[in-house]
């Protein structure tokens, strides 16, 4: 009797501790911004806006509250971390050039992403 229950609860123990292990996901959501002029040649110190454009119920477009600014670095690339998948609008300016792109970002995955500023 005693080896029965014994069983029973470490089988028990064993699903309890498999289940609740795996079932933890990694959501994080990483972007990397490079940003380059219209030859190619890298542009560092880019100011770099994130930010998501949502339409309310009459119609208008309003910034949405998730965004994130950050400034390229000497390779031209800004890197960012986001908590959940989005869609998000990419604004990169530098003295009197702009560039623009719109990213993806995919739970549990990393994405790159070029912006050319003309």
């Amino acid at each position: 009797m005693k080896l029965k229950l014994f069983t029973t609860s470490l089988a028990i123990c064993l699903i309890i501790t498999m289940f609740s292990s795996s079932c933890v996901k990694k959501t994080d959501c990483k972007l990397v911004i490079t940003t380059h002029d219209q030859y190619g040649n890298i542009v560092a110190n880019a100011n770099v806006k994130l930010y998501a454009n949502i339409k309310t119920a009459s119609g208008s477009t309003v910034e949405a509250d998730l965004k994130a600014e950050g400034v390229s670095d000497g390779s031209g690339t800004s890197t960012y971390t986001f908590k959940l998948p989005a869609i998000l609008d990419v604004k990169a300016t530098y003295g009197s050039t702009t560039g623009v792109a719109i990213v993806k970002l995919e739970e549990g995955k990393t994405t790159t992403k070029d912006v050319v500023l003309k």
